[in-house]
């Protein structure tokens, strides 16, 4: 005699039963957009800092061809006239010359303004206007001459007495002051005025000349 055996209900594993084709469909279109999306946000990402990039260095080109230099100041020539004479300070004058040179390529510079002042151990001895207002081209060079008289020109007779004991040690020692008011231009830009200084520091020998020492020396330039 056979037992007879009940049949269990068997239950299905829901992670066995095979996925549905619209939602299989459904998940490769939203990671193929997902990959578009990110490809074209690195795409528009690379194209822009590669614009940023294309740009600083233009910027970077331009500033350096168009910042401005400031101007280069040489002593040219310096002369005394009188050394000889005891009471020369009555009738002696000064004469010099120097050149303002525009370093810039593409940068013109306005002279509103140039004076020059003359000292003798740091006291001025004399000033004078030097030019009237000039424009002066990309890389040219203006050659400005200069000279004191009195009443521009006031040395007293210990002053020249000193003068004289420099001179029979073999040199006296002057410093010429150029004062300049200047705007650069760049194309139809102007700049406001800035205020230039040169100092020129000056070795006479014993004949009232300019020692060879000092003649086309470079004044340094500043502003304020």
């Amino acid at each position: 005699m056979h037992n007879k055996v009940d049949s269990l209900p068997v239950r299905s594993n829901p992670s066995t039963r095979p996925i549905s084709r619209h939602h299989s469909a459904n998940n490769i279109v939203h990671r193929v957009k997902e990959s578009l999306t990110t490809r074209v946000s690195k795409l528009i990402c690379a194209i822009f800092l590669s614009l940023l990039l294309c740009l600083g260095i233009i910027t970077f080109i331009l500033w350096i061809s168009l910042r401005p230099h400031r101007p280069r100041v040489h002593i040219r020539g310096f002369s005394i006239s009188g050394l000889s004479r005891p009471d020369g300070f009555e009738t002696s004058h000064i004469s010099f010359k120097i050149t303002a040179h525009n370093p810039n390529q593409n940068v013109g510079i306005y002279y509103d303004s140039m004076e020059g002042s003359v000292y003798y151990k740091e006291k001025r001895i004399g000033s004078t206007k030097l030019t009237n207002p000039f424009y002066q081209d990309p890389k040219n060079t203006s050659w400005v001459d200069g000279a004191l008289r009195r009443p521009a020109m006031a040395v007293t007779k210990d002053r020249w007495m000193e003068m004289e004991r420099d001179r029979n040690q073999g040199k006296i020692v002057f410093r010429l002051e150029v004062r300049s008011v200047i705007r650069f231009k760049v194309y139809t830009w102007h700049s406001k005025s800035h205020k230039m200084y040169a100092n020129c520091y000056i070795e006479i020998g014993w004949d009232g000349m300019l020692l060879s020492g000092t003649k086309d020396k470079k004044c340094p330039v500043y502003f304020t």
